[in-house]
């Protein structure tokens, strides 16, 4: 499993290496989101796995095009209780050959502006190409959904498209914060983002004042991570180093990353896992140290 993945967005890129331990990425907004073993998680191949996009490329997630693959949708405004969509390829027709990346041919986050609201779910295809999950956006204001898959014979990408639900918009904004109380588990980030350096970071999980070391294995690996960028939503997954069962990858409670961030900013953190059969979100905000 590669587990280096870059974010390079609007003249800055974010580069977290798993090193050890396990990781995350998942659902939520401020407060925490419990998921049976069906829900969220999503999959970072190809550029999201340590490939730069190449010099005048946008990076993953800010396009809704990209080598003739389209994320189309039907409607910016989603019906309550489902979403649908399709990717056509580049003959206009929709694409239903898919590879499988960390056990799922695509992985759909859908995440409000302010970075409330986020979700990490897995649709199914129909036949014809056609992919739904039942998916209610609660909140009034402007959405961001990315589609994470691999066409079979093409190369692995993130697209995305924008959503919208009509209402009274009230925006939200997050402090700093690297404490995490969720069903009463505590995740701790220790460490900083560097501008300009490579930064090590290390996540604890603990329930009850007592370090969790069971975690259980969530689509073929301990945790995941998501980050975006606030401001321009540059997307970013990562997978930690190591698979449950190698003989040298803990199932808890730590798990460390070097981190890279050559561009400063402030970074929302979105980590999952898994323990006690249910899937369980964290986040945090990360603004960056020093200068690029």
């Amino acid at each position: 499993m590669n587990t280096t993945a870059r974010l390079a967005g609007f003249g800055g890129a974010l580069v977290l290496l798993a090193v050890g331990g396990f990781a995350v990425g998942g659902a939520v907004g401020p407060v925490s989101a419990v998921t049976s073993e069906n829900a969220g998680h999503g999959d970072m191949g190809g550029e999201h796995a340590g490939m730069a996009a190449p010099a005048g490329e946008l990076p993953g997630g800010l396009a809704s095009s990209k080598d003739g693959y389209t994320f189309a949708v039907t409607g910016a405004t989603p019906e309550p209780g489902r979403f649908s969509f399709t990717i056509t390829g580049p003959d206009g027709k929709p694409v239903t050959a898919f590879d499988v990346e960390h056990e799922k041919k695509l992985h759909l986050i859908v995440v409000r502006r302010d970075t409330a609201g986020f979700r990490h779910v897995h649709p199914e295809m129909a036949p014809d190409g056609t992919w739904s999950v039942p998916l209610t956006l609660p909140a009034a204001g402007s959405y961001r959904a990315f589609a994470d898959f691999a066409p079979t014979g093409g190369k692995p990408m993130t697209l995305g498209v924008d959503l919208s639900v009509a209402g009274n918009y009230q925006p939200v904004t997050y402090a700093p914060s690297r404490t995490a109380q969720v069903d009463g588990y505590t995740v701790r980030l220790d460490g900083d983002l560097t501008a300009g350096k490579t930064s090590p970071l290390t996540l604890t999980v603990s329930r009850g004042g007592v370090p969790v070391t069971d975690l259980q294995p969530y689509l073929g690996a301990y945790g995941h991570l998501v980050a975006l960028r606030e401001g321009d939503l540059a997307y970013l997954h990562v997978h930690p180093d190591g698979e449950p069962g190698d003989g040298k990858t803990a199932a808890g409670p730590q798990v460390k990353f070097a981190a890279e961030v050559p561009s400063a900013g402030t970074y929302r953190l979105f980590l999952d896992f898994r323990h006690g059969g249910f899937v369980r979100t964290a986040e945090f905000t990360v603004t960056t140290t020093g200068r690029a």
